[in-house]
């Protein structure tokens, strides 16, 4: 299989592993396959019993052809195991009275990105190797709070590395950042940056495609790539728990096989939920994909109207990982949905870029329509939504799940669709601690002191905390630095210098 950027008309390929060390095209496109593999009902019929493991190198190994198998199992292997995940089923589901729970935060950072970044140093390793790339590879990552950690837990140490980190410095929560700012590792640096999460993003892609950048980094004998959604080898190892997730709905009776199921995804970066795409479109039994928003509704209002538009107020909210205006992954969905057609999708982000907005034509935006539904839930709804299911289930939920929950609630009632369907729960409630309390008690704590606010929602929930939260408070503070968003340049460099 071979790999296009949704921006090259000429359709220059490259191999999969090629894509994953380089992380975004030259012309500043996303690197996604050429086809999208088929699986038949008799295949899927076949995969029902695999373990986790076995399931990921099925999957991987369709998109990543020029990995051996032996390659695919060996990374699949050491990505996933009991040392690293808390639940030895990695992805559990949780059924709840309404709907199922993807548990994806069992992983060492406690957020759905150990699922895929637990995987991709791994797979950049091991292309690195069949490509006989001599030159370090330069990870840059912006992140909204969780991709931030768990690429740096992956990457620390890694040979043939470096990563440096930039995140909103006002933008995610006290033990988000704790976790990147005691970030053990030679080869990592954290920056905390003056803005939100997009200038945070948009000065990481700038980079990527700034020549006197590159020529830089090729005079330290290095080269840039990605651990964030844009790079393929983050979004496909996610395809995966869509599978999993669903032959856990199989197993507890709530589906018989080949019954069709929705899947409501809480996404900002829209890549979480366009890897349900792709499984969607591999022959998973997949109805609807429901894309829920926080306030930040960017996204709700581009499947309402066709138009995405960024020239809006931006919001903080208490799911901070998806205060996001600029969704990069959405444009492999449209290259895919245009036919491939790139002349179409450089259009579009150029208006993007120079307008802030850009509109769908009308058939790609009915196409899209009988795939994806849309909602949105605010921070006094979410808080509802984490109050109740503790008080009728016992079940603990951050506000990221939480947003999923609400918006398929909203959906129910507004399609009568009461279709099994699945909730992906993306980050364990002890990162957010201070507003998960808030939620329970319906008043802000007062408490401002991180390990004291986990502490109190332990004792007040009697849900056992994870203990890599609780030994943050014993480790030092590595990177206290705060740049303006022009600064991001002079740090890469400064910290290329030291490498």
């Amino acid at each position: 299989m071979k790999y296009l950027s949704t921006r090259d008309i000429n359709r220059k390929t490259v191999t999969a592993g090629e894509a994953i060390c380089k992380g975004i095209a030259d012309d500043g496109g996303l690197f996604l396959p050429d086809s999208i593999p088929s699986v038949s009902m008799e295949e899927l019929a076949g995969w029902q019993n695999l373990s986790y493991q076995e399931l990921a190198a099925r999957v991987l190994a369709l998109y990543l052809t020029d990995y051996s198998a032996e390659q695919i199992k060996a990374c699949v292997d050491a990505a996933y195991t009991a040392e690293k995940f808390s639940d030895e089923r990695i992805a559990p589901t949780r059924i709840s009275r309404s709907c199922g729970l993807l548990e994806l935060w069992h992983g060492p950072t406690c957020a759905f990105k150990d699922m895929a970044l637990q995987l991709l140093p791994r797979l950049l390793v091991t292309a690195r190797e069949n490509l006989s790339v001599k030159e370090k590879n330069l990870i840059l990552v912006a992140t909204s709070g969780d991709t931030g950690k768990a690429a740096l837990e992956g990457f620390a140490d890694v040979p043939g590395t470096a990563i440096a980190v930039f995140y909103p410095k006002y933008g995610v929560s006290a033990l988000q950042q704790l976790q990147m700012q005691t970030q053990k590792g030679k080869n990592v640096a954290v920056f905390g940056i003056r803005g939100n999460f997009d200038d945070a993003q948009t000065g990481v892609k700038k980079l990527f495609t700034d020549a006197g950048m590159q020529n830089a980094l090729a005079e330290h004998q290095m080269r840039f790539s990605s651990a964030n959604s844009i790079n393929w080898g983050r979004l496909c190892p996610q395809i995966v728990y869509y599978f999993a997730s669903y032959f856990d709905m199989v197993k507890a009776g709530k589906v018989k096989f080949g019954e069709p199921i929705n899947f409501c995804v809480p996404t900002g970066n829209f890549g979480d939920i366009l890897a349900g795409y792709y499984a969607k479109k591999m022959g998973l039994p997949v109805a609807r994909l429901i894309c829920a928003s926080n306030r930040n509704r960017v996204l709700t209002d581009f499947f309402e109207t066709g138009v995405y538009n960024r020239n809006r107020e931006f919001y903080q909210t208490a799911s901070p990982s998806m205060d996001i205006l600029i969704s990069s992954n959405l444009e492999r969905l449209l290259y895919l949905e245009y036919g491939q057609n790139a002349a179409e999708i450089q259009n579009l982000f150029t208006q993007l870029r120079q307008e802030g907005r850009y509109q769908i034509c009308e058939e790609v935006r009915r196409s899209v329509s009988d795939i994806f539904a849309a909602d949105s839930c605010d921070d006094s709804e979410c808080f509802e939504v984490i109050r109740r299911l503790y008080e009728e289930e016992q079940i603990l939920i951050d506000p990221h799940t939480a947003v999923g929950v609400g918006v398929l609630k909203k959906y129910r009632e507004k399609t009568g669709d009461r279709r099994e369907t699945v909730v992906l729960s993306t980050a364990s409630p002890y990162k957010f601690c201070k507003d998960v309390l808030a939620a329970l008690e319906g008043k802000e704590p007062a408490e401002e002191n991180p390990f004291v606010l986990l502490d109190t929602l332990e004792q007040k929930s009697g849900v056992a905390a994870p203990p890599q939260m609780k030994a943050l408070a014993d480790l030092p503070v590595r990177f206290d630095q705060v740049l303006d968003k022009e600064q991001q340049a002079e740090a890469v460099l400064n910290f290329v210098a030291r490498q």
